[in-house]
């Protein structure tokens, strides 16, 4: 079993999902007391979340590449950045580090392209909406048509998760939200979902939504157990 890097704190409430899911996924696939080898930074996200509404991306890029350096010098064999708008400087984290980074938007368009879905919409903080580092990878690498919300939804889904998914509230009127503006997507033709903030899956699951949604969390954390464990099954 490889031992596996995670930069998590973005927020903690994740971080937690990513580390519970891994575990279990492990413990699903090799049975018995088996759990993931791993090693864990975890950030403090006040700090980080200065950084992005200053717009101080070089300070952030910087502060996460220490955090990545930190994590190959304690052991790990590869590099999962547990929140999706931070993989805005994967490449400048990856060109850093021996280790591979585990893209998120990578492991989320695989797992879309298995179900042959075509067009998809996005939700997640301003941020991944958007900029481009993370639509445009989507686009050019797998060839997927990326919708977002309205600019007054795009605002509201970023309020909801850091006033209210980053502290553990969860809100029935933000669910009811979200939902409404889930449904707009798919009037648009949108056949699947990502919730592309690893906070969302706090709030929606999948039986709440008739189109497939596809949890980043999940994904990027099952997708790590397959690197992982790819040389003992």
């Amino acid at each position: 079993m490889k031992t596996l890097g995670l930069l998590g704190g973005m927020s903690w409430e994740s971080s937690l999902e990513y580390y519970r899911i891994i575990n279990e996924t492990v413990k699903a696939k090799l049975g018995g007391l088996h759990s993931a080898k791993c090693v864990l930074y975890s950030v403090d996200f006040a700090e980080i979340e200065l950084l992005q509404n200053q717009g101080k991306w070089d300070e952030a890029t910087a502060y996460l590449c220490n955090a990545a350096h930190s994590i190959e010098r304690a052991g790990a064999e590869c590099l999962l950045i547990c929140t999706n708008t931070m993989h805005k400087m994967a490449d400048d984290i990856q060109a850093q580090i021996q280790i591979p980074v585990l893209h998120i938007a990578d492991a989320a368009a695989q797992r879309i392209q298995t179900q042959e879905l075509h067009t998809v919409g996005l939700l997640g903080t301003k941020f991944t909406m958007e900029q481009d580092f993370y639509k445009g990878r989507l686009t050019e690498r797998y060839g997927l048509s990326v919708l977002i919300p309205n600019e007054a939804e795009r605002e509201e889904v970023h309020r909801v998760i850091y006033e209210e998914l980053c502290l553990g509230k969860i809100q029935p009127s933000s669910k009811e939200r979200f939902l409404a503006i889930i449904q707009q997507l798919q009037q648009q033709k949108a056949e699947g979902i990502i919730l592309g903030c690893t906070e969302i899956p706090l709030l929606i699951q999948q039986a709440d939504c008739p189109i497939p949604l596809f949890d980043t969390t999940r994904i990027h954390a099952e997708a790590a157990v397959e690197y992982m464990l790819g040389d003992i099954i």
